[in-house]
């Protein structure tokens, strides 16, 4: 009898019982289950401590009083709890942060949209047809998931600071006017308070991250079998009836992953938030954190805030508050479309 069916058989003996009829072979089998099953318990352990201890970290910092700052028995639960810090940073003098909370969610879920949009049409576009320089124009489109944007930033600030297409707009608005229409299409980086350009960017697959969402958009129609749109084009569907009631409706769960990454990114996008929406009337919570952290290595021993003071212990309070204000919506999305998301990822070929 084999090993295999020695250590199987007769369940209901004792483990030592079969484990001398297999030769020993049943307690290494069964160590080295166990051990297999320890490590990668311990490393997925360890790896998910990396990843939430510096959370933890600041979540436990934001609850604290300064007095628990400078006591050294205090390490990581607060010894008097308070919600003091999340009032003043949320205060007009510190982010301003439910104006800023608006603007960023109206910006990021228009960007998403059409974000998502343009690279469904791009995606399946190059997934079932072909036309002149088909791998040529693909290639570009990983370029633009390869090279950073910020090789390309004086190229968008020339284009976007005086942006006046066959001259258009000089046409309407003569020599030195300002109008509405002015105000809408002839940008000024200095004096920009809407997103426009970013829209138009993000509409034409140049947004942040657009290329990565052509090519997890194409990798899930390539895996769709064409025999479904040849049946809907037998059936007398037109090219684009047969992508909206065929083809779409299987495409929602890579549309919804694109569609998170997309306003995850843009929720916490600095790169493109100043350079096109860089008028403070129209606070972005990304800038507010980051002029937050830019101002803590500038500030002296004390500073004022609404006629309160605040002195150095504040600064890793009010760091590690804003941060969590900005992420916090982000940990609630992910909460609620976790299991779609990481199905939508599952169904791509980016297995």
């Amino acid at each position: 009898m084999s090993k295999n069916n020695v250590a199987h058989a007769r369940p209901t003996e004792s483990f030592w019982v079969r484990n001398k009829k297999s030769g020993g072979y049943l307690l290494k089998k069964t160590a080295g289950e166990k051990a297999y099953k320890f490590i990668r318990a311990l490393l997925l352990f360890g790896l998910c401590f990396m990843i939430i201890q510096p959370l933890l970290s600041k979540l436990s910092v934001s609850f604290m009083i300064e007095d628990d700052l400078y006591d050294s028995t205090v390490i990581s639960i607060p010894r008097h709890l308070t919600v003091q810090n999340y009032v003043d940073i949320a205060s007009p003098a510190l982010m301003n942060y439910w104006p800023a909370f608006g603007n960023t969610f109206f910006i990021s879920l228009v960007v998403s949209i059409l974000q998502v949009a343009s690279a469904t049409l791009v995606g399946y576009g190059f997934a079932r047809f072909k036309f002149p320089l088909k791998k040529f124009w693909f290639f570009c489109v990983i370029l633009t998931v390869i090279i950073p944007p910020q090789t390309i930033s004086t190229a968008l600030h020339l284009t976007f600071s005086h942006f006046d297409p066959a001259g258009i707009v000089s046409l309407f608005t003569g020599e030195g006017g300002i109008n509405l229409l002015s105000k809408a299409f002839y940008v000024d980086l200095g004096f920009i308070s809407v997103p426009i350009p970013y829209f138009a960017m993000s509409m034409t697959c140049q947004g942040l991250k657009n290329g990565l969402y052509i090519y997890m958009i194409r990798q899930f129609f390539q895996g769709v079998p064409v025999s479904l749109e040849e049946a809907a084009y037998v059936d007398g569907c037109s090219t684009f009836k047969t992508f909206w009631r065929v083809i779409l409706p299987d495409a929602v769960p890579i549309i919804v992953s694109c569609f998170l990454f997309a306003f995850v990114w843009q929720w916490t996008d600095t790169f493109y938030t100043k350079m096109f929406i860089k008028d403070t009337s129209l606070p972005i919570l990304s800038m507010k954190l980051s002029a937050l952290e830019d101002a803590t290595g500038k500030w002296k021993e004390t500073i004022t805030y609404t006629g309160n003071v605040a002195t150095m212990g504040h600064k890793k309070q009010f760091v590690s508050t804003g941060t969590l204000m900005v992420i916090a919506p982000l940990l609630i999305l992910y909460l609620f479309a976790q299991k779609g998301f990481v199905e939508s990822i599952s169904s791509t070929g980016l297995k």
